[in-house]
């Protein structure tokens, strides 16, 4: 038994030298992978996390980072100097601006369209209303009860929300009862939880909820089209970047969007 010890370590040495050898090529395959930083707007979410999924699987040499907030937030990271290599807004405004701050914006294009919706908890007694044809939306809250909304002061949603619920006439009325989120989902939470009764959010957060329930579509001439920009962010040439822009665009990723409940972009500016 003695005699044979010499070659089971021998064994042994050259089997970790072997998994040390795959390790090291393992960590410099890692180290060799490209990132990208996607800041995307919040109601992209799911949407977003199955595409990324789906893409890297097929292209592991590239790591994917998304980072979500309301577009409002990531415009701001973005001019201070956030890494960012593509940028996903859920309106024109946010991405107008970064190009007035002089940041450099590459390929841009309209990726997305959404619709705005009314919801309320999945255990609501209300079951439908129509905006702009069942009646007030004030008369679906309490004295003391608010609607949900992302704040209109910058959450691209709570925007789209003032403007339809000025083109109905009851922006006044509802401006004092507002509960106002940082970003489309914080709105949707405030729902899902019954803290508020109603809310406005887009159609695809509804449908990626099972605590809420869409009492109704808002009239599309009732708010500016909600569409969601995409830019390549940076002067200098990003490939893997590129790839994965172009990729979105592509029918593919356009089937997952679809999924959640986007439809595509009527066309590019």
């Amino acid at each position: 038994m003695l005699g044979h010890r010499p070659e089971f370590l021998l064994s042994a040495r050259q089997s970790l030298l072997a998994l040390l050898a795959i390790s090291s090529l393992a960590t410099a395959s890692l180290a060799q992978a490209a990132t990208l930083h996607v800041l995307a707007a919040a109601s992209l979410t799911d949407a977003m996390d199955d595409a990324i999924e789906i893409y890297t699987a097929n292209h592991q040499e590239v790591s994917i980072v998304p980072i979500y907030a309301s577009s409002s937030t990531l415009a701001r990271q973005i001019a201070s100097g956030a890494p960012s290599d593509l940028f996903i807004s859920a309106n024109l405004k946010w991405m107008d601006w970064l190009e007035e701050q002089d940041v450099d914006l590459q390929e841009r294009a309209n990726l997305l369209q959404n619709r705005l919706a009314l919801i309320a908890p999945a255990a609501s007694d209300v079951t439908h209303f129509i905006p702009g044809k069942d009646g007030s939306i004030k008369d679906l809250i309490g004295a003391d009860d608010r609607l949900a909304v992302g704040d209109p002061s910058h959450v691209p949603a709570g925007i789209y929300a003032q403007q339809a619920l000025e083109s109905l006439g009851e922006w006044q009325a509802m401006e004092p009862r507002l509960a106002r989120a940082n970003d489309v989902r914080g709105a949707l939470a405030l729902v899902e939880r019954g803290e508020t009764p109603v809310g406005i959010v887009y159609q695809t957060d509804a449908e990626a909820s099972d605590g809420v329930r869409t009492l109704g579509l808002f009239p599309l001439e009732s708010h500016e089209p909600i569409v969601y920009p995409i830019a390549q962010v940076g002067a200098s040439e990003n490939d893997d970047a590129e790839a994965f822009r172009a990729w979105l665009e592509g029918q593919q990723a356009q089937d997952i969007f679809t999924t959640h409940g986007f439809m595509p972009a009527s066309g590019n500016e």
